[in-house]
């Protein structure tokens, strides 16, 4: 339902568009909202908030990418994502041996959020 008017079909297309958009930003705000807690934040001045949401929204785009592109292209190599010292650092902090071959973005990408509290089961789909 909308109030915009589409009087031809390539206003239609163009309205479309923009509902398919959408769901892109409702990810990438719930991402900043839930996943970085920007709501939490406790700054007293403005220029504060400012710069935090400015680091917080970059953070907020590339877990909102990574998840899109982890469900839509998951066995891509994750060194077309990730830094070799960010694939190090996710293997040391989870306390896991690296594999052999390099790691899909998938597999990255469940590294990374079993640092965060998720475990993977059967039922739980991807993360996210």
């Amino acid at each position: 339902m909308t109030n915009r008017l589409a009087p031809d079909r390539e206003a239609v297309i163009e309205l479309i568009d923009w509902y398919r958009a959408r769901w892109e930003i409702e990810l990438f705000f719930n991402v900043l909202k839930n996943g970085c807690k920007v709501e939490a934040l406790q700054l007293s001045q403005m220029d504060r908030v400012e710069r935090a949401l400015v680091l917080y929204m970059i953070v907020a785009w590339r877990i909102a990418r990574l998840m899109r592109l982890g469900r839509t292209c998951p066995d891509l190599d994750a060194s077309l994502f990730f830094h070799a010292d960010e694939i190090r650092g996710a293997y040391l902090l989870a306390k896991k041996a690296r594999p052999t071959s390099a790691p899909t973005l998938n597999q990255m990408i469940r590294l990374i959020a079993s640092l965060g509290g998720f475990l993977g089961r059967k039922g739980d789909g991807e993360p996210g």
